[in-house]
């Protein structure tokens, strides 16, 4: 029978938070350890950021044809419905 390969288990929390390997300068993590910084959760809040700023990006990406079309129909015909604005 040939040998089968499975995953590797990762410790998982009920708060959906997974354990991983992580390299760091080791002067900035003896620093941080030092002023009691919570490593886990500045990695978590600054990953988080990074990968919305990063969506944001793709989306902006994905969509800039249709945004092109959308800015030059307004230019040209100016915004829907703008002959009843109030203001």
């Amino acid at each position: 029978m040939p040998p089968t390969h499975t995953a590797p288990s990762v410790r998982t929390s009920a708060s959906g938070k997974r354990a991983i390997n992580l390299s760091l300068s080791s002067d900035v993590l003896d620093t941080a350890k030092h002023l009691a910084i919570n490593i886990s959760q500045v990695c978590d809040s600054h990953l988080r950021e990074v990968v919305r700023r990063e969506q944001e990006r793709k989306w902006r990406e994905d969509h800039a044809d249709f945004i092109a079309a959308y800015n030059a129909t307004i230019e040209a015909e100016g915004l829907p419905l703008d002959e009843w604005r109030s203001f």
